[in-house]
């Protein structure tokens, strides 16, 4: 009788999908996400071909890309979606291990509600099993001397690894580089680590091999220099910012000008290039040798600029005015008339270079050194765009580990180690919520399974091997050695990662899996608004 009332109450084409079977659906398809994601962890992890609508491809093992471009459709998908979106704006790395493990503790639901075990006592569980596992998690973790910096050179690899971005030399390169970016803009505060990670600008340029890739201390612009008759190299550069126009603009208002006699016709464009030469006088005066503006450079601009051998580009993203004011300390200019000396910014070299066939401006010894670019190179726009999203998340891993200054050990180790005080945890509670903690903890070792299936390795063999170490009295190290295809001390091996990476994955997983687990109906409510559109336009025609 309720069913057959909501139907009336809703409108035609609808549907709804009621109790267990919405449970059902929901876990199902958090699950199908997470074995998407699975082949992709970890160092022999497998990448992913994204094609889009227009037929531009993206390859990349990368979670957060993954999800983002896959288009998803079902509201459960794009929940899972958002978890990426967090662990990567939090954290910056560890997308594809709280996905993993939120479809995972999904699936273990799905098999206890068919036990008859109600949602609301699963949900309980597992938030007493989150609270516990992040109880232990800082407990395991180890402290990290940030000031050498082969200890965060392992955690930037660790994050790269996953990537496949060329040799072990490369990432060794690249490695280095994230750190020294890293460490460059850190600066400490009231006794905090203050990490302001826009003072790391990434601009990449298809042609030469990833070792190509270098880190420059000062900024990289993707443009050219607007006139040939201008130096391509100012030292001792004076800098001025403009966010106003070097040409003449429409008025917004209409207005008309009529000109009757060619007498008129010169006087009119004499009267346009006086007001253009003016402006470039102005910006002389200023003592500017070097000027960014955000719009356009008028041709007659452009000549009076280089007449005084000032260096100019136009079209400047507000984003890069912005990183250049910082790095300068130049004062964007909104209006000419108001530009004074005081408002230039000081590098000791801008000049113009030749990268892959194509010109680009290089601003180096910036008055604020903190400013860095990282420049990266590759064989295809594909490799580039994948060094890229590498290069990100070894940015976030290593700033992570900075704020915190703590890791714990990688390779599947944590979460075995996790897994089994959680166990240990489970047999102190009564009732039910005791077998959704161990629900929990097989959850958590769906990370090193993943890890030992992609290297090739027997997954329960290996978690049979991993819990008997994780037993003995210093095994809590041991963890998936994918590269070489056994159980390992990991932390021997030098496969670390950062605390707040693993810690963000927990609370991510935990969150959306209470979320999607609370839902016992789907109510969508399609073809409505087609039906509204066909009465709307009934109406219309009867008026």
């Amino acid at each position: 009788m309720a069913n057959k009332i909501s139907q009336d109450v809703m409108p035609e084409g609808s549907q709804r999908i009621i109790g267990r079977d919405a449970m059902r659906i929901n876990i199902a398809i958090a699950y199908a996400i997470a074995q998407i994601l699975k082949t992709t962890l970890g160092p022999k992890g497998m990448d992913k071909m994204l094609v889009s609508d227009l037929g531009d491809i993206i390859i990349t093992n990368d979670g957060a890309t993954i999800l983002q471009e896959m288009n998803v459709d079902h509201p459960t998908a794009k929940l899972l979606v958002e978890v990426a979106k967090t662990q990567d704006k939090e954290v910056g790395d560890g997308t594809t291990t709280s996905v993993v493990i939120a479809g995972n503790l999904l699936r273990n639901a799905g098999q206890l509600i068919d036990k008859n075990i109600h949602p609301t006592t699963i949900v309980r569980g597992y938030e007493l099993a989150e609270k516990k596992a992040q109880e232990e998690l800082i407990n395991i973790a180890g402290k990290v001397d940030v000031k050498k910096k082969e200890e965060l050179k392992k955690i930037a690899k660790v994050a790269l690894g996953s990537k496949g971005i060329g040799t072990d030399m490369d990432k060794d390169h690249i490695a280095s580089m994230v750190v020294d970016a890293v460490t460059h803009v850190v600066e400490r505060s009231d006794g905090r680590v203050v990490i302001d990670l826009d003072l790391i600008k990434i601009e990449k340029k298809a042609g030469g091999s990833v070792n190509d890739t270098q880190l420059i201390k000062g900024i990289v612009l993707d443009k050219e220099v607007v006139h040939s008759g201008m130096p391509k190299r100012v030292e001792k550069a004076k800098i001025a910012l403009l966010d106003a126009p070097l040409e003449i603009e429409k008025t917004e208002t209409d207005a008309r000008i009529s000109i009757t006699s060619p007498d008129q016709l010169e006087a009119f464009l004499k009267k346009e290039e006086e007001i253009l030469r003016r402006m470039v006088e102005r910006i002389k005066a200023a003592g500017a040798n070097v000027v960014f503006v955000q719009k356009g450079i008028d041709d007659v601009a452009q000549y009076y600029l280089a007449k005084h051998g000032i260096l100019a580009a136009r079209r400047v993203k507000k984003s890069d005015m912005d990183k250049l004011a910082r790095a300068t300390g130049a004062r964007i200019a909104t209006s000419i008339e108001d530009l004074t000396e005081k408002d230039l910014g000081y590098a000791e070299l801008v000049e113009e270079r030749k990268i892959g066939g194509e010109s680009m401006i290089f601003v180096e010894g910036a008055k604020d050194s903190k400013s860095v670019t990282v420049f990266i190179r590759g064989g295809t726009e594909h490799v580039t765009s994948e060094v890229e999203r590498a290069i990100k998340d070894s940015i976030g891993a290593v700033a992570s580990v900075l704020k915190d200054g703590l890791y714990v050990v990688g390779g599947g180790a944590t979460e075995v180690e996790l897994a089994k005080r959680l166990r240990e945890y489970a047999k102190s509670l009564g009732g039910r919520e005791q077998l959704a903690v161990e629900a929990y903890a097989e959850a958590l070792e769906s990370i090193p399974s993943a890890l030992a299936e992609n290297a090739g390795m027997d997954p329960i063999d290996t978690i049979v091997e991993l819990r008997a170490k994780h037993a003995e009295k210093n095994g809590i190290h041991y963890g998936v050695n994918v590269l070489e295809g056994r159980v390992d001390d990991m932390q021997k091996v030098g496969v670390l990662e950062p605390y707040r990476v693993k810690r963000q994955a927990l609370a991510s997983a935990t969150e959306v899996a209470r979320l999607i687990l609370r839902i016992d109906d789907i109510i969508a409510s399609k073809g409505s608004s087609k039906d509204n559109k066909k009465d709307t336009s009934s109406e219309t025609d009867l008026d």
